[in-house]
């Protein structure tokens, strides 16, 4: 059986998780960021991405980050088939790319290329899009630059917001993810672009037509709030 690490944080990832153990996958870890102070009395809060592992008995970590020797060892020992990834909030070194056999599949809220970065959804409001959508791709040192596997698109409300986007593209894109999972697909796809990788040294970049990198949730992008509609 594939043996899957998972890495997410937010709401967002939520889907992911759930789809994958819906799907009977063996989740051998689950890494989502530490715990962060929230609300009136600063009190620590956990992420919900831990809190749905924890409640299916998965195994947690939360390294402040990757690049330590220790966090490398901790999911070297794991021994990942493939490392899934859904708005995880640390960036994945080289050495913690290389690790899975399959690679690291990235669980992204837009229609890459488009929006890249760490605000998408919050981007395509901003920009006026028609539609957005999730893409399923194969993470390399770039942001958001690897090989597309999987994407698909669903048209924006008129009255959109961050949030209401935001839950369709999480479900779209744990939809997503399932059918390659399920469908052997993932497995073929990762194959044949670790086959294509090893030939030529490098990971196929993805087309730059379109290319419009989402920025960090500062100005503008706070404007797109989950109480402001899309205009």
């Amino acid at each position: 059986m594939t043996r899957v690490v998972f890495m997410g944080t937010p709401e967002f990832a939520v889907p992911s998780l759930e789809a994958l153990i819906a799907a009977g996958y063996e989740i051998v870890g689950v890494l989502t960021k530490p715990d962060q102070p929230a609300g009136r009395g600063q009190r620590l809060t956990e992420p919900p991405v831990k809190q749905v592992a924890q409640a299916h008995g998965l195994s947690v970590y939360q390294p402040d980050t990757l690049r330590s020797a220790e966090a490398q060892a901790v999911l070297a020992a794991l021994v990942p088939d493939v490392i899934v990834v859904a708005a995880y909030g640390l960036i994945l070194p080289p050495a913690v790319l290389a690790l899975p056999r399959f690679g690291c599949v990235n669980v992204h809220g837009s229609l890459l290329p488009r929006h890249r970065g760490a605000a998408p959804v919050a981007a395509a409001i901003l920009a006026g899009d028609a539609q957005s959508g999730a893409t399923i791709m194969l993470m390399d040192a770039g942001v958001d630059t690897g090989p597309i596997l999987a994407s698909a698109a669903i048209p924006l409300a008129p009255d959109e917001t961050t949030g209401s986007l935001t839950r369709k593209l999480a479900e779209l894109g744990a939809g997503l993810l399932i059918v390659l999972m399920v469908g052997a697909q993932l497995n073929a796809e990762l194959e044949h672009q670790t086959a294509r990788d090893t030939t030529t040294g490098e990971y196929r970049p993805m087309g730059e037509r379109g290319a419009v990198m989402a920025d960090t949730l500062g100005e503008p992008m706070a404007r797109s709030r989950d109480d402001e509609p899309r205009r």
